[in-house]
């Protein structure tokens, strides 16, 4: 059975289900290479507001992955090239939404002559990024009130 992916651009009204996917994800996905205490510092509860996310998504207009009325991921995608955050229902992992959002972003860039996308990625999205042609450039450590959580700094040539 074939899934059917469609990706738009964001909707105010996507805020609450967005900042569900960033916690649920990095809680029940993310856990399997971080300790409890780095991915509650990473995601505490309170990420789940979404007031301080809407803020954000109405600078960064993320890119939204829906299946039948449901939004199953979601990406940043800016326009120098970063890719920001990067997020898969953890339902939904495996099953097609990261590439799909992945090739938008590829069309993104080369329709707005981005040449180089680059990301700061998690241990667990390193393989995912991989696949998708990226490049390890250096570890990357993010510190937040005394809790280190290694990743990697990746970047692909478009």
């Amino acid at each position: 059975m074939t899934i059917k992916i469609l990706i738009r651009n964001y909707h105010t009204e996507d805020t609450k289900a967005l900042a569900s996917i960033y916690y649920n994800t990095i809680h029940r996905i993310n856990i399997q290479h971080y300790t409890t205490e780095q991915v509650d510092e990473w995601a505490p509860v309170s990420s789940l507001e979404t007031e301080g996310w809407a803020k954000k998504f109405s600078r960064t207009k993320p890119i939204v992955a829906v299946v039948e009325d449901e939004i199953v991921g979601f990406a940043e995608f800016e326009s120098n090239g970063h890719i920001d955050c990067f997020f898969c229902h953890h339902d939904w992992i495996g099953k097609g939404i990261g590439s799909a959002l992945m090739k938008e972003i590829l069309q993104r860039a080369r329709n707005n002559h981005i040449h180089r996308i680059f990301s700061e990625v998690s241990i667990t999205a390193r393989q995912f990024f991989e696949k998708n042609g990226f490049r390890v450039v250096a570890g990357h450590t993010t510190v937040r009130n005394g809790i280190e959580r290694t990743g990697f700094k990746m970047e692909r040539i478009v």
